[in-house]
This record gives structure tokens, sequence and C-alpha cells, in this order.
């Protein structure tokens, strides 16, 4: 099967390469944090919690590439199942900025180094030099494509 010059050529493609990567890493993530009764966007939201406590909804949804909708039923399982907390009130404006619980923090413990075990295992066959390389690289891409969109906008 012949493909067109200014075709897609799934073998070479960059982008498809990136998509199965992508695609790949998250089916791991999904099974070392499944017996943790997670999922990668409930870990996801708690990573971004610990790391930037009292995000929004917004925010945690951007962070964690769901939308709004979902973000805020995770939120409210989360802060259910006493993972997360929520002011009753607002404190200014409509925003209830969420922050990690004990139980939450522990939790997410136990899901990073699952996680860390993934990302190792993924890294394996490279050196730290081509590890940077590659951190440099995928910077490089994600800052072109949003500069790219921002500049259309």
């Amino acid at each position: 099967m012949s493909v067109p010059d200014d075709g897609i050529h799934l073998e070479t493609s960059l982008g498809y390469l990136l998509k199965e990567a992508s695609s790949a890493l998250r089916a791991a993530m999904e099974e070392v944090l499944r017996p943790l009764g997670m999922t990668v966007t409930h870990y996801s939201c708690l990573e971004l919690l610990a790391q930037r406590p009292g995000l929004s909804n917004s925010e945690l949804a951007r962070g964690a590439f769901v939308t709004r909708q979902t973000m805020n039923v995770l939120l409210q399982a989360l802060e259910r199942d006493g993972f997360v907390s929520r002011p009753a009130e607002a404190p200014v404006g409509k925003i209830l900025p969420a922050r990690l619980t004990a139980r939450g923090r522990r939790s997410l413990a136990a899901a990073s180094a699952a996680v860390r075990s993934v990302e190792v295992r993924m890294l394996a066959g490279m050196t730290p030099a081509e590890q940077s390389a590659a951190f440099a690289s995928l910077q490089s891409m994600v800052r072109a494509l949003r500069e790219e969109r921002s500049a259309t906008i």
C-alpha cells in the first residue's frame, strides 16, 4: 500500500508514535493503579492537589486533561470518600478550592510509587542523556504546538 507524498505513513509518523506511547503509558498506569482503587484521572487529580493545593475544578480539569464536568463528578466522589476537602461556601466568587486530606495524601503516596515504577520501566532502556534529550524534545514539541494554537486564536 502506497502513501501519498503529503500523507501520513504510520511507521514513520512521530505524531502516531507519540499517541501509541501515550496509550501504552496510560494502560500501564491504569494497570498499577487499579489494585489501589484508582484511575489515571483520580491519581492525576490527587497529584495536582499535592503539588498545587487549592486548585479549582477548572484548573484541575485542565491539568488532568478532562472536561470540567468530568472533574466535578470526580471531585464530588473524592470529597465523599474523604480524599479531598472543599469549603461549603466559596471564599471568593464561585470557586471551591480543593485540598488533600490525610487519607488523600496516604493514598497518593502509594499511587505515586506505583506510577513511578511505570516511568522507571518506560525509561529503563535509555541513558540519562537520552532521557534528558527526550524530555527537551517533547517540551519543544508542546511549546511549538501551543505557540501555533495561541497565534491562531
